[in-house]
């Protein structure tokens, strides 16, 4: 193991834990996930519908994709998991 050289702070060590630590889907996530997939894939067939192919129309369903994963990611880490 590493040795440290910093002590982590108390609040650090949190969201360290919760950006690595598997979140199992809870109660309707499921459904939440696969409406906004579906919603992510929707805009994504629009954007390459409406664009010419090009690096800017791959970097933009790059971009979607990106925003697709982060907000399952605020689902899976920042959803209130008790309610």
């Amino acid at each position: 193991m590493t040795q440290m050289h910093h002590p982590v702070p108390r609040e650090m060590a949190i969201e360290i834990e919760t950006r690595f630590t598997y979140h199992p889907p809870e109660g309707d996530q499921v459904g939440t996930y696969e409406f906004l997939r579906a919603e992510f894939k929707a805009f994504a067939e629009i954007l390459v519908g409406n664009t010419p192919p090009s690096r800017e129309q791959s970097l933009a369903l790059t971009a979607l994709e990106q925003a697709s994963m982060y907000a399952n990611a605020a689902i899976a880490r920042r959803e209130d998991r008790h309610g």
